[in-house]
């Protein structure tokens, strides 16, 4: 088996072509990190490369994380780990209800073992009781956070940092903007950034004062130095993670339907959400270049 190698500077930077930015004069192009690989979509191989690369240092060959049904870390893990030879567990939050969806069924025809925890217990991931209890249950396995949230994740996006590109003048206000749930890539891309650069995180879930708190602590374990400046943007989670609503879908039907470029709803559909909704009030003033980097979270097609 070889080793997979993608590089985010790789992806394409494509601009939006859409009469809605030219209204506010606004540019804004999306980093198509969703097309480095089928499975392995968006930001997960920059999270996963650095913790692979441990574990294979270690010289342990099976790797353990969780994950809800439709979880694409778990996919990218399994796709992952089925290239490089590993043995993959996926612990899913509640049923495994057969048959599977286009994601499980995918992570487990690349030989990913589904396992489901109750919903109860796994409100008790982060504990150091499960993690005990899961490390007893499989002495052998290399446990990777939910949503590969660390800071080797951390360090391993910094690396998309390197692929932006800016295309208007450098007087114009710079942003990146992208989705958030852990942070993680939140945190490699204002440890790789400058004050120049503002990167904001629209957040999918409740709870901004504990993601910035774990943002914070992240940065604090990295050498000082230029940083970017950072905001999670609170606000546009349509009510809780994987949630939705009727003004949320009918934009993600509109902006596909106008610039062709994919979004789904529960992290990119937000995260553009929130662009327009912040440009449409003057937060995003006219005049800004904004880089939206697009995390994947497209379901794959059934197996």
């Amino acid at each position: 088996m070889r080793q997979i190698t993608l590089s985010a500077t790789s992806a394409p930077l494509q601009p939006v072509h859409d009469a809605v930015l030219d209204a506010h004069g606004v540019r804004l192009s999306v980093l198509r990190l969703d097309l480095l690989h089928p499975f392995i979509s968006g930001n997960k191989w920059f999270k996963l490369r650095p913790v692979l690369e441990k574990a294979r240092a270690q010289g342990q060959r099976t790797l353990l994380s969780f994950g809800g049904a439709w979880s694409n870390h778990l996919l990218a893990l399994a796709a992952a780990g089925q290239q490089d030879a590993f043995t993959t567990i996926g612990l899913v939050r509640g049923e495994v209800l057969r048959p599977l969806n286009p994601v499980l069924e995918t992570a487990e025809a690349c030989g990913m073992q589904l396992l489901p925890v109750s919903r109860t217990d796994y409100r008790a991931r982060h504990t150091q009781a499960f993690l005990q209890a899961v490390q007893e249950r499989w002495p052998q396995a290399f446990i990777i956070p939910e949503g590969g949230a660390s800071l080797e994740g951390v360090l391993g996006c910094q690396e998309i940092a390197g692929a932006l590109r800016w295309t208007g003048p450098a007087t114009s206000p710079r942003r990146v903007t992208l989705a958030t749930a852990t942070g993680t890539t939140l945190a490699g891309l204002v440890s790789a950034l400058d004050e120049s650069v503002r990167v904001e995180a629209t957040l999918v879930l409740k709870g901004e004062d504990r993601l910035s708190d774990q943002v914070r602590q992240w940065l604090a374990l990295l050498p000082a130095g230029p940083r970017a400046r950072w905001q999670i943007v609170p606000g546009w989670h349509a009510g809780g993670y994987a949630r939705r609503c009727p003004e949320l879908d009918a934009f993600i039907t509109g902006f596909v339907g106008r610039t062709g470029i994919p979004l789904e709803p529960v992290y990119t559909g937000k995260m553009m959400w929130s662009v327009y909704g912040r440009m449409a009030s003057g937060e995003i003033p006219s005049g800004s270049e904004v880089i939206a980097i697009h995390t994947g979270g497209i379901s794959p097609p059934s197996t």
